[in-house]
Formats: structure tokens, C-alpha cells, sequence
């Protein structure tokens, strides 16, 4: 029996969806005395990043917190869609499967916390970086072994690409 952490990516996915922090991120921000945000993003999620878009599969983060930081970061790696300060992250995601014209079976979710579990469970595969919460991790196709910010979303893009290949 595969094992929950080595469970392969279906083939068909046409739409990956991160949230940021805590997935991106290693869920830390740091704020200035100015307010101004700082995040840390590691290099090698945006190369994988950049893999999924180049091979044609569509890419988005869901964020409830808005961030300047975010803006910047996602519009270097070309990701088209960028929802953040989302007070309802389900509803967000059914309309950007609407816009996009897919189903939750083509989606590949990943989140770190209890607010990403409705949209864990909508998805066709749901995904926990390795530092979620015990809840996420039990709502999940997928556990990574990188924790956010040190290499998760790399490790989920090519567990969908290694899918793609299959498709």
C-alpha cells in the first residue's frame, strides 16, 4: 500500500494552487516599527514555480492576509493569479475554477492550516507541507517532506509535473 506521503500526483492536473504563508513562507513575516512586511521566499519553489507555467499548467495562490511582498514575488514568477486578502478562500477558489473553466478534480491544492481544509477537501488532490498542522496533514492526498519555505512548493511542482508526464 502506498503510503500517504508517497501517494503520486493523478495526471490532468491543469491548475496548482498554493497558499502563501506557511507555504511559500515558513509562515513567519516580519513587521517594521515603520509597518512595513518583510517574507522570505526560497529560490528553488520559484524555479518550480516557473516549470509548472512553462509546461502549461495554470498557477495561483489563495491568500486571507494581503501582502506587498506577495505582489512582487508572484509577478517575478509570472504567476497570473494572485488572490489575497480573501475573507472567504473557498469561495475564491470556486470562482477561479469558474473563471478558469475547471473542475476540482483538475486542482491540486496545497495549504498548511485549518482555514485551507475546506478548499483541502474540495480539491482533487490536497497537499500538506511537511510543518502543517496535525488536521491538514490528516485532510491531505500528500504530505511533503520539505517544510514550507525550504522547498515544499518545489517538491509539489514536480510531483505534478512527474503526473503530467503520465497524462
Amino acid at each position: 500500500m502506498t503510503s500517504r506521503s508517497e501517494a503520486p500526483c493523478p495526471a490532468g492536473v491543469r491548475l496548482a494552487i498554493f497558499d502563501v504563508d506557511g507555504v511559500f513562507t515558513d509562515g513567519r513575516f516580519y513587521l517594521s516599527n515603520d509597518g512595513s512586511e518583510s517574507k522570505a521566499f526560497h529560490t528553488q519553489d520559484g524555479h518550480g514555480v516557473k516549470e509548472l507555467i512553462r509546461a502549461g499548467i495554470a498557477v495561483a495562490v489563495i491568500s486571507a492576509r494581503r501582502s506587498r511582498a506577495v505582489d512582487l514575488r508572484m509577478a517575478e514568477l509570472g504567476v497570473p493569479h494572485v488572490l489575497q486578502g480573501v475573507p472567504d478562500k473557498l469561495q475564491a477558489f470556486e470562482s477561479l475554477l469558474r473563471e478558469l473553466q475547471l473542475d476540482p478534480p483538475q486542482c491540486v491544492y496545497t495549504g498548511d492550516d485549518v482555514p485551507d481544509l475546506p478548499l483541502l477537501r474540495k480539491a482533487g488532490f490536497a497537499v500538506a507541507v511537511a510543518n502543517a498542522v496535525d488536521e491538514v496533514k490528516a485532510a491531505s492526498d500528500y504530505v511533503t517532506r520539505a517544510p514550507g519555505g525550504a522547498g515544499a512548493v518545489r517538491e509539489i511542482c514536480e510531483l505534478i509535473l512527474r503526473g503530467a508526464a503520465r497524462a
